[in-house]
């Protein structure tokens, strides 16, 4: 078992560097409850010492042993989620499938600043999947991360409030809205030199819904330290492992430091949609982030 380059106590928090299939393997069989990754996508971004550019037969063989690697650590109450675009999104679906694994979601990330282009229809979102060993014995906590449905936060129908969780909803697949942009220009979660950083509400979701306290969650490619930052502020012990040593090193400062919006969007619509308010010519409309906009 390699020692980690970085860590904290209480909760127990560790940073390793170096290839991930290296320090997964040295891990001790079916230790951790929850992975999150989110691994380089081929598309050359420049990520220090890894070559992001592979000959595309390469890159999934690396693929392949990465998740392989990652299963053999899973707990089979665990669940395993994968960050990834629509160019790999299906091969790691079928290697998933083939090794056992039941999709519980195939969802969506989706954000409203795609990098401009003309050749096709411009990319905005990412994949996120969403597998475990069985659905009948996963940690599984839907409660934690309930927010206002459609019809209680546009509609506000009187139905809502007469539910087992008034005006709440366990969220839907698709996930947009408020802080659930990429992390660029002068946002405050933004890290210096990390490349396609994830928000924190991206990350707290999915904490919160598929771990308890004191639980481990592992990121095998933690790149600015989202998952370990969030789950160390949510009490659950966490394990990084990160290539580039310049990054894991900006990563242990952040996660030191903690999160900087915990929490914030826990009672927030995030809909399309303006609110209508009851109440005949006097219905006022709200935007899905609470400011008023004229009624016609």
């Amino acid at each position: 078992m390699p020692k980690p380059t970085y860590r904290l106590e209480n909760p127990d928090t560790e940073v390793y560097i170096g290839d991930c299939r290296e320090v997964l393997n040295a891990l001790p069989e079916k230790s951790v409850d929850l992975i999150f990754a989110d691994p380089p996508f081929n598309w050359d971004v420049p990520y220090g010492e890894w070559d992001d550019g592979q000959p595309r037969e390469e890159y999934l063989h690396f693929t392949y042993q990465w998740l392989d690697a990652c299963l053999r650590v899973l707990k089979d109450h665990g669940s395993f989620w994968v960050n990834i675009p629509d160019d790999t999104a299906a091969e790691i679906v079928l290697h998933l499938k083939q090794r056992g694994m039941v999709m519980i979601n195939w969802c969506i990330w989706h954000f409203r600043f795609g990098q401009h282009r003309t050749g096709n229809f411009i990319v905005s979102k990412v994949h996120v999947l969403y597998f475990a060993w069985d659905r009948n014995n996963r940690i599984w906590n839907p409660e934690a991360v309930l927010e206002p449905s459609d019809r209680a936060a546009i509609y506000d129908d009187p139905r809502t409030r007469r539910t087992k969780q008034p005006g709440l909803r366990v969220p839907l697949d698709v996930w947009y809205g408020p802080l659930w942009g990429r992390i660029q220009g002068n946002n405050k979660e933004r890290r210096k030199n990390h490349q396609n950083q994830i928000p924190e509400v991206y990350l707290e979701r999915v904490i919160r819904s598929c771990s308890n306290e004191g639980d481990l969650v592992l990121d095998p490619f933690l790149g600015s330290g989202t998952t370990c930052t969030v789950a160390r502020a949510l009490r659950r012990r966490s394990l990084g492992i990160e290539y580039s040593s310049r990054n894991a090193q900006s990563a242990f400062e952040r996660i030191r430091s903690g999160p900087v919006r915990l929490n914030a969007t826990l009672s927030q619509t995030n809909s399309f949609m303006v609110h209508r308010r009851r109440g005949g010519n006097n219905l006022r409309n709200h935007t899905s982030d609470g400011l008023e906009t004229p009624t016609e």
